[in-house]
């Protein structure tokens, strides 16, 4: 039976399909057919055959109604018709609108001042997702010019420090497919099994209603102590392009928009230090060519991709940067110190210019509210004027139009420059196709994100991910002649109950590989297994560290090196940075890298159902003393010879490394 707050949900976003099979006509040279539209308000037109949706209500075809013209000339008639009130509210990308009970809060300002994009982070399951995403585009669909909602999210398949819209024990019913991190993926080296999930993510996007996703990341991970490496594909430009390129042409083919971050490099860092939090963090690409040599690789990538957007990093460039071969139009002035989304040097000469990116520019979160560094002395009007004539369009973290409106007014910048934004946004939904039929299905949502074969795919990539770094005398794999010989302890660090983990590992064990003999005495034990899951806190006050300890969440981290030295131990590090490993290498009988791994599929594993085949997305530092001499802005494989960690058995544990059975 359907409960009463489901039939309440479902009976407000009714959708009236019209669906006409028409033969093929001719429209701007091309064959189209008559599209299926979406609509629960609005009436429609019948011309020549044909029903198109009268967003307006004026019972006259506008061009911006016709969907056999581009989705160019749709925007421009659109635009033309949009207040200036109504084009700054639909730069701005706050928050998702409140629900309650499960329906949308009304009256809702943001709605009411034009504003079309959202992002949602609630973790809930897809048919609620799809219901919420009904309700919007009902709710919108009454406005003057039926402009409707763009719902976006940032990745919802992976677990990190960032996404707790998954778990490990991702799979129950209404849950998006569960797949390693993006240093997972890059682990795999397969490209084609990447494909696959940029096609299959996408699609569980699409049919929920999310057209926008913010991501991925196209940054490349030069400095091991940035919170942002596990949202990288590690540290090679080529192959985060090789992997960017695929994702980009994956989610835009199933018409989901893609925003790669972060332009034109987030990952140069000093020692981890985060421009979120301070001012005067610039980006120092202080390594001749560096700049050119890796971090703008995977932004070539992205834009011969067609990647629909970029967004610029909170930083910004540092003039002691002189070794670049990147230089302002007169070689004599020195860059703008000012964040990359209010630089116009940066974003409209060299983005747009001299890279020929033809997509639009999304702020990173706050960076013209709160966080315009180098220009915090501007008034709100003025940050706005700077950003938009810097060439960024679209304000994520914004809530209030009126600095936009009031920079207008007072002539620091003109409304052409908020037409050209509001043109590039209009754009994109036409080509979304969201003014035909923006709603979606909640039942075929949950169908799609439950689908096993989507999992079981996902699940493939999870094996395929895990990098074995080292196996003395061949403790693994726990193969079922060994078993017979094998009591194994278990214990996670932290433990589930105390930290970041949500999941019991023994659990887990017992319940998917009953033939593996367990005890929770380690006097009685031949062997031990250990989980250890440290994170960066990016909020902490002490400096950045990879030492596996209390600053990465790890408190009683000595009792680790106390199982290894009792029995032979298997060592499982879930690396979300380059940790340093010195302390317990020597001491581990064997040792795999994991990248956000189901359990399940580590624990196919280690029993030998599967071999490994992962190899290291980045290379692990020999110790702190490395970590301090780190370039910063030059991958680990480019690091002085040094900076390499060697293990007991003479193996460089570098990008690409990795042991197979």
């Amino acid at each position: 039976m359907v409960s009463l707050k489901k039939f309440l949900v479902l009976g407000i976003t009714v959708i009236l399909l019209v669906s006409l099979a028409m033969p093929e006509i001719q429209a701007n040279g091309q064959k189209i057919k008559q599209p299926e539209l979406g609509f629960k308000i609005k009436k429609t037109l019948s011309i020549d055959g044909l029903t198109f949706k009268d967003l307006n209500g004026n019972k006259t075809l506008d061009p911006y109604e016709d969907w056999r013209l581009s989705a160019s000339e749709r925007a421009k008639d659109l635009v033309s018709k949009m207040t200036l009130d109504e084009k700054a509210g639909l730069l701005l990308i706050p928050e998702f609108p409140k629900f309650e009970n499960g329906l949308l809060a009304q009256p809702n300002e943001q709605l009411d001042q034009g504003t079309r994009y959202f992002i949602i982070r609630d973790s809930v399951r897809a048919d609620v997702i799809a219901n919420y995403h009904n309700q919007l585009q009902e709710a919108v669909e009454w406005s003057r010019l039926g402009i409707p909602v763009v719902m976006i999210s940032y990745p919802r398949n992976h677990i990190s420090s960032f996404n707790q819209t998954v778990s490990p024990l991702q799979g129950n019913s209404g849950q998006f497919s569960f797949w390693p991190n993006p240093l997972g993926l890059a682990a795999t080296r397969d490209l084609k099994l990447i494909e696959d999930f940029a096609r299959i993510t996408s699609r569980e996007f699409r049919a929920t209603g999310i057209r926008k996703l913010f991501g991925y990341s196209a940054n490349v991970a030069t400095d091991p102590l940035w919170f942002n490496v596990e949202e990288t594909f590690g540290e090679h430009p080529a192959l985060t392009s090789d992997i960017i390129s695929r994702i980009v042409k994956g989610y835009q083919g199933n018409r989901v928009s893609t925003t790669i971050s972060h332009f034109p490099g987030g990952g140069v860092r000093d020692f981890g230090k985060t421009p979120q939090l301070e001012e005067e963090l610039y980006n120092r690409y202080t390594t001749e060519g560096s700049l050119l040599r890796y971090h703008i690789v995977p932004f070539k990538a992205a834009i011969q991709a067609n990647a629909a957007s970029i967004m610029p990093y909170i930083a910004y460039p540092s003039n002691e940067s002189v070794h670049q071969n990147l230089t302002p139009t007169n070689a004599k002035e020195q860059f703008e110190e000012v964040s990359f989304a209010l630089n116009k040097f940066f974003i409209n000469d060299y983005l747009r210019g001299e890279l020929g990116f033809s997509g639009y520019v999304n702020s990173d979160l706050g960076t013209v509210q709160e966080k315009a560094w180098g220009a915090m002395d501007l008034t709100p009007e003025e940050k706005y004027a700077k950003a938009l004539i810097a060439g960024t369009n679209l304000f994520s973290g914004a809530t209030d139009p009126m600095p936009i409106i009031q920079a207008v007014n007072q002539g620091l910048v003109s409304e052409e420059l908020v037409d050209q934004s509001a043109q590039y946004l209009i754009t994109e939904m036409m080509e979304l196709g969201l003014f035909e039929n923006p709603y979606v299905d909640p039942e075929k949502a949950l169908e799609i994100v439950n689908d096993s074969k989507s999992q079981e795919k996902a699940d493939e990539a999870h094996r395929k991910s895990i990098v074995l770094l080292k196996n003395n005398d061949n403790v693994l794999p726990l193969t079922d002649d060994k078993l017979q010989h094998i009591k194994l302890y278990v214990e996670m660090f932290p433990a589930g109950e105390n930290g970041q983990a949500t999941f019991d590992l023994k659990t887990i064990f017992q319940n998917y590989a009953p033939n593996i003999s367990l005890t929770d005495n380690i006097d009685e034990a031949t062997h031990a297994f250990i989980l250890v899951m440290p994170k960066i806190d990016p909020l902490s006050q002490n400096e950045s560290t990879l030492t596996i300890g209390p600053d990465t969440g790890i408190e009683n981290v000595y009792r680790i090196n106390e199982i290894q030295k009792k029995i032979p131990t298997i060592l499982a590090i879930d690396f979300k940075n380059p940790w340093l490993i010195n302390e317990f290498e020597p001491n581990a009988a064997s040792i795999v890298a994991t990248f956000g791994v189901k359990i399940e599929s580590l624990i196919d594993v280690l029993r030998g159902k599967f071999n490994p085949a992962g190899k290291l997305p980045f290379t692990i530092p020999a110790d702190s003393k490395a970590v301090k001499r780190d370039l910063g802005d030059v991958p680990g494989f480019r690091e002085d010879p040094s900076y390499i960690y060697r293990d007991t058995n003479g193996n460089e544990y570098k990008f690409n490394y990795g042991l197979s059975y």
